[in-house]
C-alpha cells in the first residue's frame, strides 16, 4: 500500500514537472515577444515602510495611513508574506482584505509595491505536499514554521506558485497605485539534495561539459578512483568532498536561484501593467550562495535590505559597502526596501535603538551611495511571532514616539528635497573584483585560522575572502575614497584606474589575461595571497604560480606556509606601529622584476618579501603574498591613490565621512556625515555652493560645522 502511494505521488510529481515548465517555456517565449514598455522611472526619492495590515486590528487602517501621510512617506510595500490571505484554501482566491489598503494608500497619495508572497507557503499546501520543503545534505528535510524552507525546483510549488502569482499582478496591473512588483523575498539557495535534484544537477552538468569524460577529465576524478564510466554513477553531492565537484555544486545551487527568480519574473511581465517594474531584495550584498549580477539582469531595479550597527558602533560602513555593490550590479541607482527603523534582533538580547539623529544621519548614507528608495522594516513593532524585537516605526503600543517623530523629520526634508537627490550619477576611479567562485574555494580550502575582519555584514561571511575584501573595503572608506564593485565576468575594466583583486583563488585563463591587460593598458592592479592559484574548475595550475599574473607580477614562488602567528615587517616601514604585522599565510616570492616593499622580521621568512610592487607595461601591480593588518593596506593604498591624484578628502577628520555625486540637474553633490557623539568643524574643499538641509552658503576654505550624528548634502555651483 505504501509504495503504490508513493509511486502515485512520483506520477504526480513528474506531471506537475512537465506541466510546469511547459508553462514556464510558454511564459518566457510570450514575455520575449511583448515589447518592453518603459517601466517607472524614478523622479523623486521614494521613502517608505514595509506595511503589514494584516498583522493589526481593522481599525487601524485609517489612522496608520494619517500617520504616514503627516511622516511625509510617499511609499509601501505590501503582501509579500500573506499567501495564506491571499488563498486561504486551495484555489480560492481573496483580494478585498488587500484592495482596502491599497485603495487608502491611493487616496493618500502614497506608492505601493506589491511582493510576491511565495517565500512563506501556506499550512495548506504544505499538509498536502510537504515533500516541496528542501532536502537538506544531511538527509533532513526542512519543517514547516520557518519561511524560505522550499525547493525552488520543486514543480509542485512552482506550480502553485505561478497561479498565486498570476492572480495576484492580473488583479493589480491596471492599479494606480502599484508601481511595481518585488518577486520574491531575500531569495536563496536552500541547498537541496533530494534524488529529484541531483538529477536536475546532472542534466546541467550534461549541458556544460557534454560527456563525462570531459567530466573526469577537468574535475581529475582518477584521484582516488572516482572517475565515472555514465552519469548514472555520478554521486549525489552529500558525503563528497572533492573540491572540484563541490564548486560545481554550488553553481548549480547558484544557477537555481537565478532560474527560479527569472522565472517568476516572466510571469509578472506577462501580466502586469505596462510602466510597473520588477525588482528583489538581496538579503545583504556579496552573497556567494547565489549570482546577484545574473539576477540583476532580469530586474528593472536591484534592491538589498542593508541592516547596520546603531548607537556607539554607528559608522556608515555597512551601507557605504553594501549600496555600493548593490549599485555596481547594473550600473543603476538601487533600492534600500528594508533598514532598522529602530533595535532590531530575532531576541532581545542586543537591543540598540538609534541615538538622535542617527536614523536622518543613515538616511542620507544610503541615498549618498545612490539608493532612490529607502525603506523601514517595518511600520509597528510586531506583537506575535519570532520578529517581535525586530522593532518598527511605531513602538508597540502603536503611538508615534522618538522614532516616528525623526522620520517625520526625514519626510519633511525629503518632500523638499526629493528631487534634487534621485539618480545620482557617481564616476569612482577605484573597483574591487569580487568572485563568488573564489569565495566558496577558500572556504572549502581554508587557509585561515580565527581571523578577524570589520564587520561588514550583516550575512555570516566568516571565511578569509570576505575578511581580506571588507578590510580593503574599510581601508578604502576611511580613506574616503568611495569605489565600485566589478566581477568575474566584467569585459571592460579600462574605466578604473586601480582595481583590487583579493585573493582570486578562482580564475579562468581569460579572466587572468583580462587582469594582465588592464595592467599593460595602464591601470594599477592590487591583488593578494593565493590569486591565479586555480583554474575555473578548482584545479590546482601546473604553472609556477602567480600563474598568468607571473608576467605582470614580476614574481614567482613554489612555496608558501601557515602561520601560526602574526609576523611583523623589518623596521615597520609602512608606520604602522601596533599593526605592524601580517597574519595567516605567507607566499616565498622571488622577484623577478618586482621591487620589494617590505620584508618579514623573521629568521626564516625574513628572506621573502611580503609586499612587492611591479611597473608593467604602461601601469603596475602590487601584491600581497600575505594577509596585511588594515594600517599597512591603509599605507600602501594611500600611496597608490596619491600616484593617481586619487585622494581628495583624508584631511578630514576620523569620524567625518564624505561621498559625492552629481545630481540630475548636473550640479556637483557632497555628502558630509558626522559619525560621532561629538560636534566636529573642519574646512570645505569644494567649489561655492549651499547646504541644502539648512539653505545656508558654503564658501571653499572656510570652515564646515556638524554636530554629533549630523550631516551637511552641499550642492556647489
Amino acid at each position: 500500500m505504501i509504495t503504490t502511494l508513493l509511486d502515485a505521488r512520483l506520477t504526480l510529481t513528474t506531471y506537475f514537472r512537465n506541466y510546469v515548465f511547459g508553462l514556464l517555456l510558454l511564459v518566457c517565449m510570450a514575455s520575449s515577444l511583448i515589447t518592453r514598455a518603459q517601466p517607472y522611472a524614478f523622479d523623486e526619492i521614494l521613502f517608505g515602510v514595509a506595511y503589514y495590515h494584516e498583522y493589526m486590528p481593522s481599525e487601524r487602517l485609517e489612522e496608520d495611513v494619517r500617520l504616514m501621510k503627516e511622516a511625509g512617506i510617499n511609499y509601501v510595500r505590501l503582501g509579500e508574506s500573506t499567501w495564506q490571505l491571499w488563498e486561504p484554501r486551495d484555489g480560492e482566491f481573496e483580494f478585498a482584505w488587500m484592495d482596502r489598503v491599497v485603495d487608502a494608500m491611493h487616496k493618500a497619495g502614497i506608492k505601493v509595491i506589491m511582493g510576491t508572497p511565495t517565500y512563506s507557503i501556506p499550512a495548506w499546501l504544505y499538509l498536502k505536499y510537504p515533500e516541496i520543503t528542501a532536502m537538506q545534505e544531511n538527509g533532513q528535510r526542512l519543517k514547516y514554521g520557518i519561511r524560505q524552507n522550499v525547493d525552488l525546483t520543486n514543480p509542485i510549488y512552482l506550480y502553485y506558485s505561478q497561479r498565486v502569482i498570476k492572480r495576484i499582478v492580473e488583479h493589480y496591473k491596471t492599479h494606480p497605485a502599484v508601481i511595481g512588483y518585488q518577486i520574491d523575498n531575500e531569495t536563496h539557495s536552500k541547498w537541496p539534495d533530494a534524488r529529484d535534484n541531483h538529477l536536475k544537477y546532472i542534466e546541467y552538468l550534461k549541458k556544460k561539459f557534454k560527456t563525462v569524460d570531459k567530466v573526469n577529465k577537468v574535475r581529475g576524478l582518477n584521484y582516488w578512483g572516482q572517475a565515472i564510466n555514465s552519469w548514472d554513477e555520478l554521486h549525489p553531492a552529500s558525503g563528497f568532498n572533492h573540491p572540484g565537484y563541490r564548486l560545481e555544486w554550488t553553481r548549480y545551487q547558484r544557477v537555481t536561484v537565478t532560474d527560479f527568480l527569472s522565472w517568476q519574473a516572466a510571469i509578472v511581465r506577462k501580466y502586469k501593467g505596462s510602466s510597473q517594474f520588477v525588482m528583489h531584495d538581496f538579503a545583504g550584498a556579496l552573497r556567494s550562495d547565489l549570482d546577484q549580477k545574473a539576477i540583476s539582469a532580469i530586474l528593472d531595479y536591484a534592491g538589498v535590505n542593508i541592516y547596520h550597527y546603531d548607537q556607539d558602533k554607528s559608522d556608515g560602513l555597512r551601507i557605504a559597502m553594501q549600496g555600493d555593490f548593490t549599485r555596481s550590479l547594473k550600473r543603476k541607482n538601487y533600492l534600500v526596501p528594508e533598514t532598522n527603523a529602530a533595535s532590531i534582533g530575532w531576541n532581545s538580547k542586543e537591543q540598540f535603538p538609534p541615538y538622535d539623529g542617527q536614523l536622518r544621519l543613515n538616511y542620507y548614507a544610503h541615498i549618498g551611495s545612490g539608493a532612490n528608495l529607502v525603506s523601514y522594516w517595518h511600520w509597528h513593532s510586531l506583537h506575535n511571532g519570532i520578529e517581535q524585537y525586530w522593532r518598527g516605526i511605531l513602538p508597540h503600543d502603536l503611538k508615534p514616539g522618538r522614532i516616528y517623530r525623526e522620520i517625520s523629520n526625514i519626510g519633511r526634508e525629503r518632500e523638499k528635497l526629493g528631487k534634487k537627490l534621485v539618480n545620482i550619477k557617481k564616476n569612482n576611479k577605484v573597483a574591487i573584483l569580487f568572485s563568488e567562485d573564489s569565495d566558496v574555494a577558500l572556504n572549502l580550502q581554508r587557509f585561515d585560522n580565527n581571523m578577524k575582519g570589520p564587520e561588514t555584514g550583516p550575512w555570516d561571511a566568516d571565511g578569509a575572502y570576505q575578511k581580506i575584501l571588507a578590510r580593503f573595503y574599510k581601508v578604502l572608506y576611511d580613506l574616503n575614497v568611495e569605489a565600485d564593485f566589478v566581477f568575474d565576468n566584467t569585459e571592460d575594466l579600462s574605466r578604473y584606474e586601480v582595481l583590487i583583486v583579493p585573493s582570486l583563488y578562482i580564475a579562468s585563463d581569460s579572466m587572468l589575461n583580462r587582469l594582465h591587460a588592464y595592467v599593460k593598458n595602464g591601470g594599477h592592479l592590487i591583488a593578494t595571497v593565493k590569486s591565479g592559484f586555480c583554474d575555473e574548475y578548482s584545479a590546482v595550475r601546473h604553472q609556477t604560480m602567480p600563474g598568468g599574473l607571473a608576467d605582470a607580477a614580476g614574481f614567482t614562488y613554489q612555496e608558501f606556509s601557515t602561520l601560526r602567528s602574526p609576523l611583523p615587517l623589518k623596521g615597520d616601514p609602512f608606520q604602522a606601529k601596533d599593526q605592524n604585522y601580517t597574519e595567516q599565510w605567507a607566499e616565498f616570492l622571488q622577484t623577478t622584476t618586482a621591487r620589494p616593499l617590505a620584508f618579514y622580521d623573521h629568521p626564516f621568512f625574513g628572506v621573502y618579501p611580503a609586499v612587492v610592487t611591479n611597473n608593467s607595461g604602461k601601469g603596475a601591480m602590487t601584491y600581497f603574498g600575505t594577509v596585511p593588518s588594515e594600517s599597512i593596506i591603509k599605507n600602501i593604498l594611500a600611496s597608490v591613490l596619491g600616484e593617481r591624484s586619487l585622494l581628495a578628502d583624508q584631511a578630514l577628520p576620523d569620524r567625518i565621512k564624505v561621498k559625492h555625486g552629481v545630481s540630475n540637474g548636473g550640479k556637483n553633490l557632497h555628502f558630509y556625515y558626522n559619525f560621532s557623539a561629538v560636534e566636529q568643524s573642519f574646512s570645505y574643499q569644494y567649489t561655492d555652493g549651499v547646504n541644502l538641509l539648512t539653505n545656508l552658503p558654503i564658501q571653499k576654505g572656510k570652515p564646515l560645522t556638524l554636530k554629533a550624528w549630523d550631516v551637511a548634502v552641499i550642492e556647489s555651483k
